[in-house]
């Protein structure tokens, strides 16, 4: 099986939304979407795509020389195949050719998973967002990581 990644376009958009209401329980609205890729110029967003079906979709900002994660979500059914690692690894080579130096993230504190995972790509634990989710109040854990660091 292989996952491949590209740019992500409006006509995903009704996929995306999908995996991202199955994904979070404050789903972003469609309309964000539309704006990160039409108009926010920092904002980059790719998708996994398997067989021609997009799988999964991670974003970041490109502010100066640090990029901060936006977003990551892999639909159900693809989850534990890789398609998150090729996510963080492609966001990650998005960074390193446009020159960032550092990356920045965060995640619920009960995210055990996809801390563990980013963990696995050198990203570190540098502090805690108190209150940071509107939907129950649970804490974010801020994770950085500088590029060339793979965490090997």
């Amino acid at each position: 099986m292989e996952i491949a990644l590209r740019r992500m376009d409006k006509d995903d958009l009704d996929r995306i939304m999908e995996i991202e209401v199955e994904s979070f329980t404050t789903p972003w609205p469609k309309e964000s979407f539309i704006l990160e890729i039409t108009k926010n110029q920092l904002a980059r967003y790719i998708v996994a795509v398997i067989d021609g079906l997009v799988v999964g979709y991670g974003g970041i900002w490109l502010i100066i020389d640090e990029g901060h994660i936006t977003n990551i979500a892999v639909a159900k059914n693809y989850r534990g195949l890789g398609v998150g690692k090729k996510l963080i690894e492609g966001l990650i080579e998005l960074c390193e050719d446009s020159g960032i130096t550092a990356m920045t993230l965060e995640v619920r504190k009960s995210n055990v998973i996809a801390q563990k995972l980013y963990k696995t790509y050198g990203f570190v634990e540098s502090g805690i967002r108190p209150n940071y989710y509107a939907d129950d109040n649970e804490d974010a854990i801020i994770m950085w990581k500088k590029l060339g660091d793979r965490g090997d």
